[in-house]
């Protein structure tokens, strides 16, 4: 990790001179969420090519910008857009985002994604607020010599996701009225979908939904000391026992959480409106 602080300050850098304000919050707008951040006032909007060290994001879905501004009354930064193992970049450089919003200034990182539901009781377009994760991504963005600076070698990983942030997002969905769960996501590499043999297996260790993206984030703002609320959208239930399976498209996933997206944007604001309030 030690040469990754001149590359995330000359990203900060950069970001600070098109918008020199200091976000709160930072958000992460995963697969058919990206829409959250047309809401953001006075927005500047930087595509992530023109970022120093940035990736380019390719995945479906994913519009590959920065928008900087003011959403629900709290000054943020959102990724529209985010990347992944399967893109072929490593853990560290995928991380490497949640490294500049710190730097710029957050202390809440708010991550949202696409994913497969394991749990029978979930349904497509459910949202499953994360209090844990398996990572089985053979991946972690901290391996290699530990940058003191940015964050302690152990990182205590018993409890990733913040759980005051969690209890208000429930209480959130309650007096919207809709479904919330609470539960365990295992990241994957992809981007292949999972065989049925894989899903009853991330099932039976105790996965509620599987995805392949967020971990690595999580990892990273929790070493860098941040407050973390992960909100996982299912897009798609899966069924390995089901003599014949629906097959899953990106398409689909896609559509599938544009549709629930309102219920991640009515938490979302919910948890900006009351870290505005403090």
């Amino acid at each position: 990790m030690l040469h990754q602080l001149p590359k995330i300050a000359e990203a900060a850098a950069f970001i600070q001179k098109r918008w020199p304000n200091k976000p709160r919050a930072g958000i992460i707008l995963g697969t058919g969420l990206g829409n959250l951040a047309d809401a953001i006032q006075s927005p500047v909007k930087i595509s992530y090519n023109e970022i120093p060290h940035f990736p380019i994001s390719t995945a479906v879905g994913h519009k590959g910008q920065l928008v900087c501004g003011t959403l629900a009354g709290l000054p943020i930064v959102a990724m529209q857009g985010r990347f992944h193992l399967y893109e072929g970049y490593p853990a560290w450089q995928i991380t490497l985002p949640v490294r500049v919003m710190k730097v710029l200034g957050i202390d809440l990182l708010i991550v949202s994604n696409a994913c497969g539901g394991l749990n029978p009781n979930y349904r497509s377009g459910d949202v499953m607020i994360m209090e844990d994760h398996i990572n089985l991504m053979n991946a972690n963005p901290l391996t290699g010599i530990n940058d003191d600076s940015l964050g302690p070698r152990f990182p205590d990983m018993s409890q990733p996701y913040n759980r005051e942030l969690i209890n208000r997002a429930l209480e959130i969905a309650r007096r919207s009225n809709f479904v919330a769960h609470t539960g365990t996501y295992a990241a994957v590499n992809g981007p292949n979908y999972e065989t049925r043999a894989e899903q009853r297996f991330v099932r039976k260790i105790g996965a509620d939904v599987v995805g392949m993206s967020t971990v690595p984030e999580a990892i990273v703002a929790i070493h860098a000391g941040l407050r973390v609320l992960a909100l996982a959208t299912v897009t798609n239930e899966c069924r390995p026992d089901d003599p014949n399976p629906k097959p899953t498209t990106g398409d689909e996933v896609v559509a599938t959480g544009a549709k629930a997206e309102h219920k991640v944007r009515t938490i979302v604001l919910g948890i900006l409106e009351h870290e505005a309030k403090r």
